[in-house]
């Protein structure tokens, strides 16, 4: 497995480079290149993290969210000579939670067909017994690579027919009358399917395993085919299990490039559609509101407000008018408003710069980890972009601690970041996952982030000071007036959540996959309709504020700026109410770690949903302010 940075250093460039090539056929993307083999070559299998997954039932719930290295010492799998050897993996991969090492497995290609051999005899003690069943009621799944392709179970898509390569295998069997006694999976038929190019070069399409449970004696000769008793483990003593494996080579018309096709399987697509379609008629609805209102009652007073002859005596103003010497009176804390602002601008661009790649095709799944890769190094280097944004913002609301400002832009929102993880990391490791992330990595996280982002930070800061202030035009008058009693759908709580309903019911389908992909180790490869929804939430969410900023200007509120960046961030009150309800309905969560990750994980998602679309919010409000109060004539 290729490191996924190389991706990033040389796709262009090979692109390019390619492109000038008058005898180039094709060109692969790096660490993307299809591997030929020829009869007898070693074919390697690496073993990745166990993981729990999802059953295949409708009403299935996931039970745990711990993953455990391939050789945790408590499941006593086998280990190749001289003990196992990690993979080299990129930044993004360890995030998520691989762990790739090298396997025993003995496999040549297309030699030894169907013939069954043993892996090695393990003794498990009567307490890793336990641990082995409790893992198997979790329905946890063992996870193996081969020539970069997961290893598989194939299913049919009870819905259409279709049938796909469901990824990962279960470690053993808890169905039905084995929910007491599970039965342990200790026999794999490994089926490899391959298409051949080319004469005497054949390229890997497919890996699919079928295991199984075989009880019965231990000893004697090695056979798969015999019927024998399941293999039960006893929790009250020593437990003999042999483990062995089959090989069997299955010719296949599938060509390299599409061989991850029968992978990516979109369960039911009609329902991203009606997603994305339900999603469009939301923002043309909305779009169509703000438009009407703006059309009507904006230029109607606009119209009103200039026909006024100057030469009469002072006219009594009204409407959102009556706030022209209020609205852009410095808010409170104005420093923490533009960090948020910043840090929001700089994950906006962040999510927009890693949806272009996945709609370029860059980070497929065949690079593992490179979706975490690519936003690391996206946030990593748009550091620049938030310290900007924060310093244009904090000089136009009235601040003076340019400073103070980018030191903060550059360190308090990561640091509430880094806090969280590096709490729910702890908890990862008491629980012996695999899915705590190493000191290195976090080593290098921080370097990263005092290395280049707070740097950039500043830079982009000084050069915000330098722009200085976004010129208002109408000026701020001298005392301010008071504020009436707003209606009660225009408190600021209320607004949140009116507000967050649209742009959180346009992605809440899609939010569904979202979660499976990152808490059931379900592959998500439907950018697509990602981006797309994306796309909409941000223009539901800009359009929606500005309506509410209207609303309250005419109610003589005139503290809109904290009001739209909480008004923006609406969506992030559902999302959490959506995450608690996800936890009800498809989690079953025994261990109080597995309860810690979730939550500590749903409130970062609803931390970084609450700083983008609070950003997008904002900023879309402070434009339309200026263009309205720009269009009046001001005494």
């Amino acid at each position: 497995m290729s490191p996924t940075g190389r991706l990033l250093s040389g796709g262009v460039l090979v692109a390019l480079v390619a492109s000038c090539l008058p005898a180039a056929h094709a060109f692969y993307l790096p660490g993307a290149a299809p591997h030929d083999y020829a009869k007898g070559d070693e074919v390697d299998l690496f073993v990745n993290a166990l993981t729990p997954m999802l059953a295949g039932t409708d009403n299935a719930k996931l039970r745990s969210l711990i993953n455990y290295d391939y050789y945790y010492p408590k499941f006593h799998f086998c280990e190749p000579a001289g003990g196992p050897h990690k993979q080299p993996e990129s930044l993004g991969s360890i995030l998520f939670g691989d762990r790739i090492f090298d396997s025993p497995y003995d496999i040549q290609m297309l030699e030894q067909n169907g013939t069954c051999r043993e892996l090695c005899r393990a003794t498990i003690p009567g307490e890793d017994a336990k641990f082995i069943n409790d893992r198997i009621r979790e329905d946890y799944a063992l996870n193996w690579l081969v020539d970069g392709l997961p290893a598989a179970e194939m299913k049919v898509d009870v819905k259409t027919g279709d049938m796909f390569f469901d990824m990962g295998f279960n470690l053993g069997d808890d169905d039905g009358a084995n929910e007491e006694r599970p039965l342990l999976n200790n026999h794999y038929d490994i089926v490899l399917r391959y298409h051949t190019a080319s004469p005497g070069k054949h390229r890997i399409v497919g890996v699919l395993v079928w295991p199984s449970s075989r009880g019965g004696s231990q000893d004697g000769t090695v056979e798969c085919e015999s019927e024998v008793p399941p293999m039960m483990l006893t929790e009250t003593g020593d437990n003999r299990v042999r483990y062995t494996y089959r090989v069997m080579w299955n010719e296949s018309s599938t060509p390299w490039a599409t061989r991850w096709d029968n992978y990516l399987h979109i369960f039911d697509p009609r329902i991203h559609w009606f997603s994305l379609i339900n999603s469009l008629v939301i923002v043309i609805f909305l779009c169509a509101m703000v438009s009407m209102i703006l059309y009507r009652s904006v230029s109607r007073d606009i119209s009103r407000y200039n026909a006024i002859d100057l030469s009469e005596d002072v006219q009594e103003d009204w409407g959102w008018k009556l706030v022209h010497g209020e609205v852009f009176r410095t808010p409170n804390n104005p420093m923490i408003l533009s960090v948020l602002v910043g840090n929001g601008a700089q994950l906006c661009s962040m999510v927009g710069v890693t949806l272009v790649f996945a709609l370029l095709g860059f980070l497929s799944p065949s690079n593992r980890g490179s979706l975490a890769t690519v936003m690391m190094v996206c946030w990593t280097f748009f550091g620049g972009i938030g310290g900007y944004i924060s310093s244009r913002v904090y000089a136009s609301v009235g601040g003076t601690e340019r400073r103070k400002n980018a030191f903060v832009t550059a360190t308090f929102m990561p640091a509430v970041i880094f806090a969280i993880v590096f709490l729910l990391n702890l908890f990862l490791i008491t629980a012996h996952s695999s899915g705590a992330v190493p000191f290195g990595t976090m080593l290098l996280i921080v370097l990263l982030w005092f290395g280049i982002s707070a740097p950039l930070s500043a830079v982009g800061a000084y050069f915000g000071a330098r722009h200085g202030a976004v010129a208002h035009p109408v000026r701020v008058n001298p005392i301010p007036r008071q504020i009436p009693p707003p209606p009660k759908y225009l408190r600021p709580w209320a607004t949140a959540l009116l507000s967050g309903i649209l742009p959180f019911g346009a992605a809440f389908v899609e939010l569904y996959f979202v979660l499976s992909s990152l808490f059931a180790s379900r592959a998500y490869y439907a950018f697509g309709f990602l981006a797309l929804t994306a796309g909409v939430v941000a223009l539901t969410t800009a359009t929606v504020t500005i309506l509410f900023t209207y609303f309250i200007l005419c109610a003589e509120e005139y503290r809109w700026h904290w009001r739209a960046f909480v008004t923006g961030g609406g969506s992030a009150f559902w999302l959490l109410a959506y995450g608690l309800f996800y936890w009800a309905s498809r989690l079953s969560l025994d261990s109080f770690s597995s309860v810690v990750l979730y939550l500590g994980y749903l409130l970062l998602l609803v931390i970084l949903d609450f700083l983008v679309t609070g950003t997008i919010g904002f900023l879309a409000t402070y434009w339309a302010i200026r263009k309205l109060y720009g269009s009046i004539r001001v005494d």
